[in-house]
């Protein structure tokens, strides 16, 4: 969980919630973007980002993203991103490569 202080930043935490298999925003206005995973032993598949329509096109889905490789590669697990967003995201920050299971990206 990360509790975020600044009063125009529209997200007030991002954090794991493995019950739903979902990393998640919580924003101001009680909504929540999220980003679906499924989990093995050793690896994450990340296969749907979806942020409310109100939202859109403010970073959310970026910093959502962000957190969970993050949070991926922290536990040293292998990334499947079968979403779109996340394979793009990937494609555009390739410091996450190395953590990409074989076959997935370029």
């Amino acid at each position: 969980m990360v509790p975020l202080v600044d009063e125009a930043d529209p997200i007030v935490e991002l954090r794991d919630d493995p019950d739903a298999r979902q990393y998640q925003a919580l924003l101001k206005d009680g909504s929540v973007a999220l980003k679906d995973y499924r989990r093995g032993k050793n690896r994450i598949a990340f296969t749907h980002t979806e942020v409310p329509p109100q939202y859109r096109k403010q970073g959310i889905a970026g910093r959502l993203t962000k957190f969970a490789l993050d949070d991926a590669v922290s536990r040293d697990l292998a990334i499947m991103p079968y979403c779109p967003y996340t394979a793009r995201y990937i494609e555009q920050h390739p410091d996450y490569q190395e953590y990409v299971l074989d076959g997935f990206g370029s």
